[in-house]
């Protein structure tokens, strides 16, 4: 996370859990960032994160965990279809590094 705020650069996790369901969540992984409870899956829908799932063979409505990487300007510079919680945090950093390099002093 250190990391991350170095680079000017918020990480928020977004589900359709309750906010309760999140606290429990948050603290049995010790998650460092703030969660946000989408229970009327506002968000989740508008940015196409809840899709037809299949999962032994039944097709379902389900949420894909998904990143998107919002830039200042409110634009999305990348999305990461697949967001393994393993792993996944180091390959979102090393693209923001790699646009903070990029970047110059910009």
């Amino acid at each position: 996370m250190k990391k991350f705020q170095a680079l000017n650069t918020a990480v928020v996790g977004c589900s359709a859990d309750p906010v309760q369901a999140q606290a429990k969540f948050k603290e049995k992984h010790a998650l460092n960032f703030p969660l946000l409870a989408d229970t009327e899956f506002r968000v989740i829908e508008a940015y196409g994160a809840r899709r037809m799932k299949t999962f032994l063979g039944k097709s379902f409505l389900g949420i894909m965990r998904t990143t998107f990487w919002i830039g200042p300007d409110g634009k999305i510079r990348k999305i990461w279809e697949k967001a393994p919680s393993k792993g996944h945090a180091e390959d979102v950093l090393h693209s923001v590094e790699d646009a903070s390099r990029g970047a110059g002093a910009k």
